[in-house]
């Protein structure tokens, strides 16, 4: 809930600026904003990073916990060994104390039956009776050592198995303290950019619109030195023309040490050269879109040759500018997620060439297609709806989390209209 909380209320105040959405418009680019709104800008999306990070640790930390209570509760199951090691010392320890207790009975017969030699028994029974006595002491004696033996070691296996389940346990609480303080600094970050959007100006006019539909598609893996084509269509499924569509994208590493090695560049029939995307960058159609129409974005991931293996995403927002002003965004966002693997040597028979998409010629247009709004499965690549799409444990919080950022570029029609606005005036 908070993740849909932070998309929702963040995407209802986006004042991003993306380059290339102003300067695909003429009548915007004379237009610029002052300095002091930059650098608030510049401020505002370094808060809303730090809450999209927050909020990943905080997923992070409760699956963690998650982790380690299953752990916890299946711990016989997962530690067979130390189940198994108990249950067989306390069986010997039983049996060795029950071979004393019998032979603690020997002791105490041979000894009756000594004291109650008649009196005018002879020598060999004294002897005889003198003989089992002893020998039921000794054999007690070896019971006893045997006994407290395997009781020590019923001990030992019986603390193993304790201190294992201990250490778990411990691990558990220290865990739900790192939920506790990530939620903390989580709740510390989305004040700080509640106050900070507070102070910045508004823009309620622009809204989420349900009649713009978005999804992303693209290959399932790409191989380490190769990149990976992915198509990003934003359609109208409402029944009025709409301006100028274009949108933000961002691709995105679950283990965040692989993020440099991922290069995302955008193009499109109106803008056919392979351009880059950054924080400040958004796409832009050059056109308007009718309604039942589409519009394809091409979007390039290129992975370093040096790239580990790992998981990645691509997740995109669109908008919509009309001429009068009004204007809207895609409010929940889509993703695809791919692997990256490892370019096999020559001879191993993938030649480095497999589960990449080398497509690296510039395409996108407008399309009746209809879009792609489905789940999207464990390293699927059809895109869905950030907001309502299911996916892996391990990915959708991630997915998530970078969607909000994504659709936080894709409200940055906003600052386009209220340029309009403003040099209007």
């Amino acid at each position: 809930m908070k993740i849909r909380r932070i998309l929702a209320t963040a995407v209802a105040a986006a004042v991003t600026t993306p380059v290339v959405l102003l300067s695909a418009a003429p009548a915007f680019a004379d237009t610029k904003p002052a300095a002091q709104t930059q650098n608030q800008t510049q401020d505002i999306e370094k808060l809303r990073l730090a809450v999209v990070k927050a909020q990943a640790a905080y997923d992070a930390a409760v699956a963690h916990v998650a982790e380690l209570k299953t752990a916890l509760d299946e711990f016989d199951k997962n530690h067979p060994e130390l189940v198994t090691a108990r249950a067989d010392a306390r069986k010997a320890s039983d049996e060795a104390a029950a071979a004393k207790t019998a032979a603690d009975q020997k002791v105490a017969d041979a000894q009756k039956a000594m004291d109650e030699l008649p009196a005018d028994a002879t020598d060999d029974q004294k002897v005889a009776a003198a003989k089992a006595l002893a020998d039921a002491q000794s054999e007690a004696a070896t019971a006893k050592t045997t006994a407290d033996a395997k009781a020590a070691a019923l001990a030992d296996a019986q603390k193993a198995y304790d201190d294992a389940r201990v250490a778990l346990a411990r691990d558990v609480s220290v865990a739900q303290k790192a939920v506790t303080d990530a939620e903390k600094a989580l709740d510390a970050a989305q004040k700080a950019l509640e106050e900070a959007e507070k102070a910045e100006p508004g823009d309620e006019d622009c809204q989420a619109d349900k009649s713009l539909v978005t999804s992303v598609t693209g290959p399932k893996k790409i191989t380490a030195g190769t990149s990976g084509v992915f198509t990003f269509r934003v359609t109208n499924k409402g029944k009025v023309e709409l301006g100028e569509v274009g949108g933000y994208a961002e691709a995105f590493a679950l283990d965040e040490d692989l993020d440099p090695y991922l290069h995302l560049t955008w193009s499109s029939a109106t803008s056919p050269k392979w351009q880059a995307i950054d924080g400040e960058d958004g796409f832009s159609s050059l056109s308007s879109l009718k309604p039942g129409k589409s519009f394809d974005f091409k979007l390039k991931v290129a992975v370093d040759a040096k790239a580990p293996a790992g998981d990645g995403v691509v997740v995109a927002g669109g908008a919509y500018m009309n001429e009068d002003g009004s204007c809207g965004y895609d409010e929940e966002g889509s993703y695809a997620e791919f692997g990256i693997v490892k370019a096999h040597k020559p001879g191993t028979g993938n030649g480095g060439s497999a589960g990449g998409n080398g497509n690296t010629s510039p395409q996108g247009g407008q399309s009746t297609a209809p879009v792609a709004t489905g789940t999207s499965g464990s390293g699927g690549s059809t895109g869905g709806s950030l907001a309502t799409t299911g996916a892996g444990s391990s990915t959708l919080p991630i997915a998530l989390a970078g969607g909000a950022a994504v659709v936080l570029g894709a409200g940055a029609m906003v600052v386009v209209r209220r340029r309009k606005a403003g040099a209007g005036a």
